[in-house]
């Protein structure tokens, strides 16, 4: 069974002020030809679908495209991140077509979707998990009293305990499902993958990403999954595609993040986007090359890139020259470490590096200073005003700055009297 694992959408986002939804749809143009082209079986969405719980129109309509043209050639099954709103997102699950799946209520964690193989062997079971936020979901996942009429006790405050209580959900009905003849949902050699979206022990996170802490804790063991009977973890939250180790407890579980197909932030200017394309055999993933005891059939399928993220620094004019000659289509940080800060610095740079969006002055190399002293109120305000733009850009105000400044401040204090 061919399986596509992808996560962290975010439709709707913006990257400093510009809209990615463009960007967005290349990405699911580029998925949806993927998902034709290799015949895959069901295709994974592991959380943040969109950015904000009240997503804009032009995403919505952007995913309900995506969905029905992936349906056309796979089961797709969707989650709810942190970022979605699990009861917007999930709304019309019930009316939705039947290959396409959207799980966003806690309450159905241990009901599989499962997914048929074309070839009449064992189905996939996909138990797709919402994003689990511990307050919302520390009673609905306590197991429940042992003595009749008591109220049942809350699970701990964080992520480990109400995602060791949905993997332990999962385990017992998919132990139940294995121990039955083989059927059209169950059998002892049918795959099982998981889908969470949480931040698992080991992972890389990036600055885009938002935290998840409750109880100054926001990290869930890998050890939770062990012994599950798990084949493939299908991860998301986390941006960066890469692999996270499960403690062996049995049979071995591959689990990786998808990471997300868009660079979000310049943290994340040098990871690698792509989609995970995952065969599993009836007893498990095949695996990545390297694997002990796997084959090689997960495959990392790189991400179109609409525009590079690049930093560039030094001295305005080089980066006007040579030094920017290869970044003029990239999305830019750029940082002027000229001595004192050039006029007109944002339009120059704006002028050769069109799709700039972060521009700074920061000096090479600091002028030393000595200590600041507290300013008195009989100290005068153009010596304060002088020292101050003499502190920010590294060099003292020209003969015509001190004159905008010595007008400014007479006509404050002119429009103080009047008043």
């Amino acid at each position: 069974m061919r399986i596509l694992h992808t996560s962290d959408w975010h439709l709707g986002r913006t990257l400093h002020g510009v809209d990615l939804l463009e960007h967005q749809a290349a990405y699911l143009d580029h998925l949806v030809e993927l998902a034709r082209d290799e015949d895959v079986d069901a295709v994974l969405v592991a959380g943040d679908v969109y950015d904000r719980a009240i997503p804009p129109v032009e995403a919505v309509t952007l995913l309900s495209d995506a969905v029905r043209r992936l349906a056309e050639h796979a089961h797709v099954v969707l989650t709810s991140g942190n970022h979605d709103s699990a009861v917007r997102l999930g709304f019309g699950a019930a009316l939705m077509r039947p290959e396409v799946h959207i799980r966003a209520a806690v309450a159905g964690v241990a009901d599989p979707v499962v997914v048929p193989a074309r070839d009449g062997g064992a189905p996939a079971l996909v138990y797709a998990l919402p994003y689990l936020d511990p307050d919302a979901c520390r009673a609905s996942l306590a197991d429940p009293p042992t003595d009749p009429g008591a109220a049942p006790v809350l699970l701990a405050r964080s992520h480990e305990a109400v995602m060791s209580a949905a993997v332990r959900r999962v385990a017992a009905d998919l132990a139940r499902r294995r121990a039955l003849p083989p059927g059209a949902d169950a059998g002892p050699h049918a795959p099982a993958v998981l889908m969470g979206h949480a931040f698992v022990v080991g992972g890389q996170a990036s600055e885009s990403e938002r935290d998840i802490r409750v109880g100054g804790v926001d990290a869930v063991p890998a050890g939770v999954f062990a012994g599950a009977g798990l084949d493939y973890l299908a991860l998301g939250h986390l941006h960066g595609p890469q692999a996270v180790s499960v403690p062996a407890d049995g049979a071995p579980t591959l689990a990786r993040y998808s990471g997300s197909p868009l660079a979000y932030s310049f943290s994340e200017m040098h990871q690698k986007k792509s989609t995970v394309l995952l065969d599993l055999r009836e007893h498990g993933p095949l695996g990545e090359a390297g694997d002990a005891g796997a084959g090689s059939s997960a495959e990392l399928v790189p991400a179109p890139v609409p525009r590079r993220l690049a930093d560039l620094t030094g001295p305005l004019d080089d980066l006007l020259g040579a030094a920017g000659a290869d970044h003029v289509d990239d999305w830019l940080r750029v940082t002027v470490t000229d001595a004192a800060r050039p006029t007109e610095l944002v339009a120059r740079v704006k002028a050769r590096f069109p799709h700039a969006l972060q521009v700074k002055h920061q000096p090479a190399a600091p002028v030393e200073r000595e200590t600041i002293a507290v300013v008195g109120t009989a100290a005068d305000p153009l010596v304060v005003a002088r020292d101050f733009v003499d502190h920010v850009t590294g060099a003292p105000p020209s003969d015509a700055e001190t004159a905008v400044l010595r007008d400014a401040l007479e006509a404050a204090l002119a429009s103080e009297r009047s008043a």
